[in-house]
């Protein structure tokens, strides 16, 4: 109404005064006021009532035939009156375009915000609103990074950096809701350019992760508890061992004191063989000293830091568990360790369960054969540089319809077995960036296959 009240006052200036068609230009007013409505239809009919009301007052006034100054004012109020109603077309198509998008982005169930380059925020979507908390019109001028209380995985020079330089970035971050709740999210980045390339604005993703977080989680401490569980059964198996290795050093402390005493109780104590007595007794107790420390990490239920393993060590101290079973059960073991080795990046604790877990399974796959029980353990140089450990075992060999299922849990071909020591021990391996795989013919033994990354390969 109040458009139209414009144009028909315009009109009747530009008739009946003497400004003769210089007011015309007022005509633009009209056609801004009517585009606020955002109506395409009410944009054409304001310019076309403007163009069409110029046409009449000038030819009321100049007629057809005259051409002077009035007719460049007049030419130039209808350029103008065309011009704007074009940009006020494009403009509205412009904010259609952008309102759709919106829409849209209101319809994802991820949040999604738009910021300039200085972190301020211009647009916030409706889960934005559920989930943090705060309303469009409550985040829209905040700065993002100080609102959500932002925590980047590095430094956030280094993020921003990526994103300029990419033009994307994507990562996980955590960010603090107006409840005060942290989540954790998978963030997405993308740089929004005008048509001359510069960058207008940054748009953020921001997908909840948070409850698969806390599964994954609790499926690391529930794998780490049956771990622990594992290796707890496992030395309940090597009790003789244990036993063999603990009493050996602790005699040799009792010889060793008797020794010290007797020379000292002679007529003329021999004081140096005294003391070589008592050296020979601290060395043998530190010795089962080191023996109870390798048994309680074993036992530990945290692991230990990954660190840069020498694979003959590796191999020796996992032998050391198993070598008095493998004595007892006539089990001939032969290992090969191939020279210039590289070291292995891991948990000590966790790959000596595997190696101490393959290890007796062979030597209870092989019990009750009559003929020699043999074991062999091999570590050499895999492809790229990977390193290669085998356990070759002699004995009747694993079904071909069980290799498939071997190393799902709860399988397992012993009448008392729980079925995770194998599953275990393939989820360790890949948890090192390695893997664990077995090849067996019926009839001609077992072969399982440790591979490992080098130091500085696996993070």
């Amino acid at each position: 109404m109040a458009a139209a009240l414009l144009t028909l006052g315009i009109f009747l200036i530009d008739v009946l005064t003497t400004l003769e068609g210089a007011v015309a230009v007022l005509y633009v007013v009209s056609v801004l006021l009517v585009a606020r409505t955002g109506r395409r239809g009410d944009i054409v009919t304001a310019a076309l009532a403007g163009i069409v009301l110029t046409v009449l007052a000038y030819v009321d006034s100049h007629g057809l035939n005259h051409v002077g100054a009035q007719t460049f004012r007049a030419v130039v109020s209808l350029a103008a009156i065309g011009i704007t109603a074009i940009l006020a077309l494009q403009h509205q198509n412009a904010m259609q375009r952008l309102g759709a998008q919106a829409r849209l982005l209101d319809l994802s169930h991820d949040m999604i915000f738009v910021r300039d380059r200085f972190g301020v925020i211009t647009f916030w979507n409706r889960t934005a609103e559920q989930v943090y908390g705060w309303s469009s019109e409550q985040a829209v001028g905040c700065v993002a990074d100080t609102l959500l209380s932002t925590r980047y995985p590095q430094a956030r020079e280094t993020v921003e950096s990526t994103l300029l330089s990419l033009g994307s970035w994507e990562g996980t971050l955590e960010q603090r809701t107006r409840e005060g709740e942290w989540r954790v999210l998978d963030s997405r980045w993308v740089v929004q350019r005008d048509g001359r390339g510069r960058i207008t604005g940054v748009l953020e993703t921001h997908t909840d992760v948070t409850e698969r977080r806390r599964a994954q989680d609790a499926v690391l401490r529930a794998q780490s508890e049956l771990a622990h569980a594992m290796r707890v059964a496992t030395l309940g198996e090597l009790t003789a061992t244990l036993a063999h290795e603990v009493n050996q050093p602790l005699m040799a402390v009792v010889t060793n004191g008797e020794a010290g005493l007797r020379w000292l109780h002679r007529e003329q104590p021999d004081l140096q063989e005294v003391d070589a007595a008592i050296t020979r007794s601290v060395a043998e107790a530190r010795r089962a000293s080191e023996i109870v420390k390798r048994v309680r990490a074993f036992l530990a239920k945290s692991s230990t830091v990954r660190e840069a393993l020498a694979v003959p060590a590796l191999i020796h101290e996992s032998v050391r568990l198993v070598q008095h079973d493998l004595n007892r059960d006539a089990v001939q073991l032969r290992v090969e360790v191939g020279s210039g080795l590289p070291s292995v990046h891991g948990d000590a604790i966790q790959l000596q369960q595997v190696l101490v877990n393959l290890m007796i399974n062979a030597s209870q796959a092989m019990a009750g054969q009559p003929h020699a029980r043999e074991l062999h353990v091999d570590a050499q140089r895999g492809e790229q540089g990977a390193v290669v450990i085998s356990i070759r075992d002699n004995g009747p060999g694993i079904d071909a319809a069980h290799l498939d299922t071997l190393f799902k849990p709860f399988f397992t071909t012993k009448p008392h077995g729980m079925g995770m020591g194998l599953a275990i021990c393939r989820s360790t391996a890949e948890a090192h960036g390695g893997q664990l795989s077995v090849h067996s013919t019926p009839g001609q033994g077992a072969t399982f296959q440790l591979v490992l990354g080098l130091a500085g390969d696996v993070a």
